[in-house]
């Protein structure tokens, strides 16, 4: 399991002071992006120096509750599920307890030359597995 916090800042929020579901979508990707950076597996060396890319191909977000301006939210991500090409991750966002939203999130493993699916390299599998649920 991997955590990290982020502060619900004003660039997040509607006019009503809650969080505008889009930008969970942002901070579901930036806890993705930090992930597999804390795991030694920096997105700009993935993408740019290895000419490979991770994009997502299936993403279901259910709310819960909403989140205000000026919460520190914690993010949880698991890796449920392991496959050939793809992996699926659950994460999810609370505040003091209370869960504000359940994602799943599925990336497939791409070579940017021909933008086909490809098998995990060993050392993807290494990290998926120790934060497999």
């Amino acid at each position: 399991m991997f955590q990290r916090q982020e502060v619900v800042r004003f660039q997040h929020c509607d006019p009503a002071g809650i969080v505008f579901y889009p930008r969970y979508v942002e901070m579901i990707n930036s806890t993705v992006e930090d992930w597999f950076a804390h795991s030694a597996l920096d997105f700009a060396r993935i993408h740019v120096d290895d000419k490979v890319a991770i994009p997502a191909v299936s993403l279901n977000i259910t709310f819960r509750s909403a989140s205000r301006l000026g919460e520190l939210l914690t993010f949880t991500l698991t890796v449920a599920r392991i496959g050939t090409t793809s992996v699926t991750l659950l994460i999810n966002a609370g505040h003091e307890g209370r869960l504000r939203f359940e994602s799943e999130l599925t990336l497939v493993f791409i070579d940017q030359n021909d933008f086909r699916p490809k098998p995990w390299p060993q050392k993807f599998r290494t990290i998926f597995e120790r934060g497999i649920s």
